[in-house]
């Protein structure tokens, strides 16, 4: 490691750490980056982890917030080499005994396929379009004063309810089960206030763009970060896990891409101690138990919707869905899950030899949770893609405990940083006027723990980096110790 002085220093190389590098080095500040990993990339990393030719996402796999996410878009990453790949279908919702709903970029195709309910739910969405660009900006900000409030304002008359309320407004069975799968996301009860503008943002987002993958993995979102970072002069090293702020070289301040326990852990001496405390209570949420298959065909969906979707939704109906997602959160198990497949190959042939695919789903389990639940994620595909099983050639799964033992931040298994309910969505992780700084002007977090929480769209780091911009000037570098 350098002992030469910078202006700051990252720890952690996800995709908020290395958008808050981005941000600095293009104003000129001298950016270290330091990642414990030996390679960088936090939650989207690739790897094969099945047979030779097969190249799966360890974590995040599909994008539809980070193709939307103003920083990726002002950062221009698709200039540093990331590719964008998209279906014609977002999300497909697959449903016994009849067909289920589609999510395309065409609010008419969508509508279309939701019967009696399609006008309403144009009437929905239609003022949202038009304004998709200013709602992702407020939306995926901190609370605060909006920049545009009358838009926001659209989006708050239904926002502030549950999910459940907002399926509540529909009368049949296929929009109220996407509601459910794009609520899913938000790994809540679906009666939980706020729920519905998750829910509200995940489906503008579909209409603004096919929801893609990256064409490669998602390692080239954090590629093309650290190109840009290392283009305006930045350095990254990896392998190099910070146990103690001691070890940094002299810096005017350290933006944290960790989770908060580990803020608390290493910030802790240089920190008061009731703000440390609130750290150390900070609430992760359930966690996720994932699977990768190696796969000798595509996935035999019953319904042909499904066949070239991005994401498929796999869970059944609303009530089905709800009663998974509520089981997690108070610690229970469900045998029929809430499960969320992305099919990479289908979208990205690069990612499996000719002829083949890779296979990719995951559910949401008790934090902690040590209970193979491979069978019946595997038993919920096939419910609704009979013949799926056949078709593995080989399999790869993660445990909450293998998620926090490969990621740090993935406490319990949480990969979305953090528990996202009314409690703790904007004050997280602790209830500041600006949740990115700390007691201490050097120290600030930047990860999935702050707003807007998790998802690969790099706004923490975004947000945490302009700040410490604004300070960076009027401290001189020092060692912690």
């Amino acid at each position: 490691m350098t002992e030469s002085a910078v202006d700051a220093v990252v720890i952690g190389s996800g995709p908020n750490g290395l958008a808050a590098a981005a941000r600095l080095a293009i104003a000129g500040a001298d950016v270290l980056v330091l990642e414990a990993h030996e390679a960088i990339g936090g939650g989207t990393r690739t790897a094969a982890l099945t047979l030779p030719g097969f190249h799966h996402d360890v974590c995040s796999a599909c994008h539809p917030i980070g193709a939307v996410s103003p920083v990726f878009r002002d950062l221009d990453l698709e200039a540093h080499g990331l590719r964008w790949r998209r279906s014609s279908v977002s999300v497909a919702h697959p449903l016994e005994g009849r067909p289920g709903p589609l999510l395309t970029q065409s609010i008419d195709e969508t509508a279309a396929r939701l019967g009696v309910d399609g006008p309403r739910y144009k009437a929905l969405m239609a003022p949202l379009l038009r304004h998709a660009e200013a709602l992702f900006a407020d939306a995926l900000g901190p609370l605060g004063i909006p920049r545009h409030p009358l838009v926001l304002s659209r989006l708050g008359l239904s926002a502030w309810r549950s999910a459940a309320g907002l399926a509540a407004r529909f009368d049949d069975e296929p929009i109220r089960a996407l509601i459910a799968g794009c609520a899913g996301h938000a790994v809540q009860p679906l009666d939980n206030a706020f729920t519905a503008a998750m829910t509200l943002v995940f489906l503008l987002s579909g209409h603004v763009g096919n929801w893609p993958v990256a064409e490669g993995g998602s390692r080239a979102i954090t590629d093309a970060l650290a190109a840009i970072v290392r283009a305006h002069g930045g350095r990254i090293q990896t392998g190099v896990r910070v146990t103690d702020l001691a070890m940094l070289p002299p810096t005017r301040v350290v933006l944290f891409d960790t989770a908060p326990d580990q803020l608390a852990r290493l910030g802790g001496p240089h920190l008061p101690a009731p703000y440390v405390e609130r750290l150390w209570r900070y609430r992760y949420g359930p966690g996720s138990f994932k699977v990768d298959w190696a796969l000798d065909g595509p996935i035999p969906w019953t319904d042909p919707g499904a066949v070239d979707a991005a994401t498929v939704h796999v869970g059944g109906t609303f009530d089905e869905i709800a009663a998974s997602q509520a089981a997690a959160w108070r610690g229970a198990l469900s045998d029929r899950p809430y499960v969320l497949v992305v099919q990479q190959s289908v979208l990205d042939p690069s990612r499996a030899p000719a002829g083949k695919h890779t296979g990719y789903a995951y559910c949401h389990v008790p934090h902690g949770c040590t209970v193979d639940h491979t069978d019946v994620i595997e038993a919920q595909i096939e419910r609704f893609a009979p013949g799926f099983r056949d078709r593995i050639l080989a399999r790869h799964t993660m445990a909450p405990r293998g998620f926090q033992a490969y990621n740090q931040n993935f406490v319990g298994g949480a990969v979305t940083g953090g528990a996202a309910d009314l409690a703790q969505l904007f004050t997280r992780p602790v209830a500041r006027a600006n949740p990115y700084t700390t007691p201490n002007k050097r120290l600030y977090l930047c990860s999935a723990s702050t707003p807007p929480g998790g998802g690969v769209h790099g706004m923490g780091g975004e947000h945490a980096a302009r700040i410490a911009l604004r300070r960076i000037g009027r401290l001189a570098p020092t060692r912690f110790g």
